[in-house]
C-alpha cells in the first residue's frame, strides 16, 4: 500500500454506508482509521446476512482497526477522548443531535482537540424543515432527482446500487482531505457538514445544468440518445456496449462494422442530431443484427475498426478481463479468524506503484486490546 497519509490518524464513529465510505478512502490511502462500534453487535452492517462479517460490511471497511466503545459509559467515553486527542480527523453519520447525546458533538471533541477535522454526515443537512428526517440511499436519490433518471418509466422501480451513500461518501473524504490541506498551513481545523441530498445533487449536476440553463427536464434516455450510446445482447445471451459520441468515424466504423454501410445515407440517420432523434428506429435496426452473432465476435469486430465498446460484464467476469487483470485490480490477504479476503484495490498509482495490499475489514473489537494498549502507553509517557 502507498501510505500517502500514513501520519493521518482517523477516528470513525460511521454505520453502514456513508461515514464507512468516507473512512475507507482515507483508509485506502494509508491513513489509521478507527472505527468505534458499539457493543455487542457493531455497524449494524455486519448482520446484514448474518453473523457479524457480512459482504456488506466487508465493501467498506477495510484497511481499519476495530475497538468497541459505549460512549455512555464514562470509562470508555474517557478512551475515546483520548483517541481524539491523538487524531486529526473525526467522521460519524449520525441523525442532527444524536452526536450531542452520544458525547461526541464538535464542541465536545474539539474542546479535547482543537485541531480537530469534524466530519458530520447527514441525510439532508443540519438544518431546515426535513432536518430530522431519516434518509438513505433511495430516499437521497430520489430526492436529488437523480432516482428518475436511473427508473424504467414504463415500470417504476428502484434499480442499481447504493449510488448515493457511495458518492457522499466520497465527497466526504475529499473535504476532509481539502481540510487537511488547509490546516497544514493554517493550522486550525474545520468542520465539514455534507449530507446525502446535497452530494447528490452536485454528483447530478449534469441534470440540473440542462433545466437551469434551458428549460430541458432529462430523462433516463436523454443522455443516452445524445452521447449515442447502446447496449444489446448477443447470440450467446451476453451484452455488449458501446458509444459512439460526437466523431462521425465511429459511426460509420459501426456500419462497417455491421455490415451495413448503407445506414449512412439512411435520411433518418444522416447526422448525429439525426440519429438521437430516431435512435429507437436504430436500436431496431441493430438488434437482430448484434443477436446474430456471440459477444467476442462483435468485440472483436469493433475493436478491429476503432469503435469504443467493451463487453457488458456481471461482476464475475469482469475482474478477469485481461485488462483488469494487467492493472492487477483484484487484491486479497488472509485474515488470522475469517480466512481468506477478495477485494477490488484502490484505483490510485503513486509514481507507477498499484497499492496491491490490503488489511481484511476487522471483526467486531478485534484491535480493542492493543488500541487501548496504546493509549495506555501514550498517557503514561506523555
Amino acid at each position: 500500500m502507498t501510505k500517502i497519509l500514513s501520519n493521518i490518524r482517523v477516528i470513525e464513529m460511521g454505520t453502514y454506508i456513508t461515514g464507512p465510505a468516507a473512512g475507507m478512502h482515507l483508509a485506502d490511502l494509508g491513513a489509521d482509521v478507527i472505527k468505534i462500534e458499539r457493543p455487542g453487535e457493531g455497524d449494524p452492517f455486519r448482520a446484514f446476512k448474518g453473523g457479524l462479517y457480512s459482504p456488506h460490511f466487508q465493501t467498506y471497511n477495510r484497511n481499519k482497526r476495530s475497538i468497541v466503545l459505549d460512549s455512555k459509559k464514562s470509562g470508555d467515553l474517557r478512551v475515546l477522548h483520548q483517541l481524539i486527542e491523538g487524531a486529526d480527523v473525526f467522521i460519524q453519520n449520525f441523525r442532527p443531535g444524536v452526536a450531542e447525546k452520544l458525547g461526541v458533538g464538535e464542541d465536545t471533541l474539539r474542546s479535547v482537540n482543537p485541531k480537530l477535522i469534524y466530519c458530520a454526515i447527514s441525510g439532508f443537512g443540519q438544518s431546515g424543515p426535513s432536518r430530522d428526517r431519516p434518509s438513505f440511499d433511495t430516499v437521497a436519490q430520489a430526492a436529488s432527482g437523480y432516482l428518475r433518471l436511473l427508473t424504467p418509466p414504463d415500470r417504476p422501480r428502484v434499480i442499481g446500487p447504493a449510488i448515493a451513500d457511495s458518492v457522499t461518501g466520497q465527497y466526504a473524504a475529499m473535504g476532509i482531505m481539502a481540510a487537511l490541506l488547509e490546516r497544514g498551513s493554517t493550522g486550525k481545523g474545520r468542520r465539514l457538514d455534507i449530507s446525502m441530498l446535497e452530494a447528490m445533487m452536485h454528483f447530478n449536476l449534469d441534470s440540473f445544468t440542462h433545466y437551469l440553463s434551458v428549460g430541458e427536464v432529462m430523462g433516463p434516455l436523454s443522455r443516452p440518445q445524445v452521447s449515442q450510446s447502446y447496449t444489446f445482447q448477443c447470440a450467446d445471451e451476453k451484452w455488449i456496449a458501446f458509444h459512439l459520441s460526437s466523431p462521425t468515424k465511429f459511426w460509420e466504423a459501426l456500419t462497417e462494422s455491421v455490415d451495413r454501410a448503407d445506414l449512412q445515407t439512411d435520411s433518418r440517420f444522416a447526422d448525429r442530431l439525426d440519429r438521437i432523434k430516431n435512435q429507437d428506429a436504430l436500436i431496431d435496426i441493430l438488434t437482430p443484427i448484434f443477436s446474430s452473432q456471440t459477444r467476442d465476435y462483435w468485440c472483436d469486430i469493433l475493436n478491429d475498426r476503432g469503435v469504443p465498446n467493451s463487453p457488458a460484464y456481471d461482476s464475475n467476469e469482469a475482474l478477469n478481463d485481461p485488462q483488469a487483470i494487467h492493472l492487477k485490480i483484484a487484491v486479497e490477504s488472509e485474515h488470522p479468524e475469517m480466512g481468506k479476503f477478495r477485494t477490488v484495490r484502490s484505483p490510485f498509482i503513486f509514481d507507477g506503484k498499484p497499492s496491491l495490499e490490503v488489511t481484511p475489514p476487522p471483526t467486531l473489537n478485534e484491535h480493542g486490546d492493543e488500541i487501548r494498549r496504546e493509549m495506555n502507553a501514550i498517557h503514561a509517557h506523555p
